[in-house]
Parts: structure tokens; C-alpha cells; sequence
């Protein structure tokens, strides 16, 4: 069996659920800039293969990497952290 190495973690909030089995989510880290030194806010979106149809807008969710779903889905969710109010 060959070992197929860690998968990419990533904790995001969901952004839209308006697709069958998908959601969007919206990661976002803090980096340091290079030349002023100052933290700033970057950020990006994945889309994510939600089997069960459990995730909504506003709920934190973890996911993770996976082999790719269709032309855009590279990212399965594993498991909602935090349900939106």
C-alpha cells in the first residue's frame, strides 16, 4: 500500500449553499506584509463537496483536500465546527 501523505486542512465560513451536494467557503489568514511588517488579512474561496446537504450560511466549517469532484471541487467538508445563528 503506498502512502499517499498528509492532507491539507483548512477551517473557512460558508458563503453560499445554493448548489446541490456544494457549498462555498470563504478562508481567511492573517500574513505578515514584507516590507512594512504590518499583519493584513488575506483571504480566498473553495469550493467543497457537502454530501449530506448539512452546511448553511454562516457556519464554520472544517475541509479538507481531496482528488478532484468536478471542475472546480477539489475539497470535501469533514465536519461543521460551528453552526450559524
Amino acid at each position: 500500500m503506498k502512502h499517499r501523505g498528509l492532507k491539507k486542512k483548512q477551517i473557512g465560513t460558508v458563503v453560499s449553499h445554493k448548489m446541490d451536494k456544494t457549498v462555498v467557503v470563504s478562508i481567511e489568514r492573517i500574513v505578515k506584509h514584507p516590507v512594512y511588517k504590518k499583519y493584513v488579512r488575506r483571504g480566498g474561496k473553495c469550493v467543497a463537496h457537502d454530501a449530506q446537504n448539512i452546511c448553511r450560511v454562516g457556519d464554520k466549517v472544517m475541509i479538507v483536500e481531496s482528488r478532484p469532484l468536478s471542475k472546480t471541487k477539489r475539497w470535501r467538508v469533514r465536519e461543521v465546527l460551528e453552526k450559524a445563528v
